[in-house]
């Protein structure tokens, strides 16, 4: 008898010990449990050690308050007949604790709830847009899809914190259309920056060579006019120290002194130049056309 009552009592004790583990509910943090008694909502266990009624209540659902993300692939055509996959990055959370009731008991499934309004919203606007409009307005249906998202699902107690375009892939044909148009481009643009550099250089070079053909040309002037003043000045300290001699021979002289030094400057060993005797004849001609052409500024000075 007394072994059936221990028997008893030692059951009675693994009864309720189970019962109490039953009803222990530990949440953990950014977390919360919906109760439901008897399939109706009772109440809900916040983070931390909570208890419900074993075999009573159960745990209904468990909903996390951190920030999900769902990953949306659409796909669709431009405006210029491009068929694009257009991906949105919806970042989301349960706004608070109070909105979790609304958040499980009013939609079937929210994730399913959010992509048909990122579809209905995207194929809204990419297809009023050719392809580098869609790229170049990305943030603008970034925020499309985010407006319509928020007025939609916060009424479910969801709260949208940032929807992002993450990646728009056209077909990989017009893929390869685009990277040759861009290098195109950019062979064009080099083409012309290299012909506006030899542009440059042409002018200027050719700048450079006026400037040089200036110079030497203002250098043989000058040097003439060293010449010609050099030959006055010898021919006027000759004839004042010897009468005797005339201008003609002063000029022979200085005409046969520069024949001689152009003769030396030719005795190179470089030198490719081959002379050939000058006749004399050619050098008396030359001498009777300086004295003839000085004669004729004498006079011309005597009249005027």
């Amino acid at each position: 008898m007394n072994n059936d009552f221990n028997i008893m009592w030692v059951v009675a004790a693994v009864v309720v010990l189970l019962l109490l583990i039953a009803s222990v509910r530990i949440v953990p943090q950014q977390s919360v449990y919906l109760v439901e008694l008897f399939g109706r909502y009772r109440r809900m266990l916040t983070p931390g050690l909570n208890f419900i009624i074993p075999l009573i209540e159960q745990v209904a659902h468990k909903q996390s308050m951190r920030t999900r993300q769902l990953d949306v692939d659409v796909e669709t055509k431009t405006n210029d007949n491009v068929f694009v996959i257009v991906r949105v990055s919806v970042q989301y959370r349960v706004s608070n604790e109070t909105a979790v009731y609304n958040a499980f008991y009013q939609l079937e499934n929210p994730e399913w709830q959010m992509q048909s309004y990122v579809f209905d919203t995207v194929r809204a606007q990419i297809p009023k847009q050719n392809l580098d409009a869609v790229f170049d307005n990305k943030d603008s249906i970034s925020k499309d899809v985010k407006e319509q998202l928020r007025d939609t699902m916060e009424e479910y107690g969801f709260e949208i914190i940032a929807s992002l375009v993450t990646d728009i892939d056209p077909d990989q044909s017009v893929k390869d259309s685009m990277n040759q148009i861009n290098a195109a481009e950019r062979e064009r643009r080099a083409a012309e920056h290299k012909a506006e550099a030899e542009k440059i250089m042409l002018v200027k070079q050719a700048e450079a060579d006026k400037e040089s053909k200036i110079l030497q040309g203002q250098g043989i002037a000058g040097q003439r006019l060293a010449i010609a003043e050099g030959l006055r000045d010898s021919i006027a300290m000759v004839t004042d120290q010897a009468n005797d001699i005339t201008s003609k021979d002063v000029i022979d002289l200085l005409k046969f002194t520069n024949y001689v030094d152009v003769l030396g400057s030719f005795d190179t060993a470089a030198s490719k130049v081959i002379m050939l005797p000058q006749p004399t004849g050619q050098l008396d001609s030359l001498s009777s056309d300086i004295l003839s052409a000085m004669e004729a500024a004498k006079d011309s000075k005597k009249d005027g």
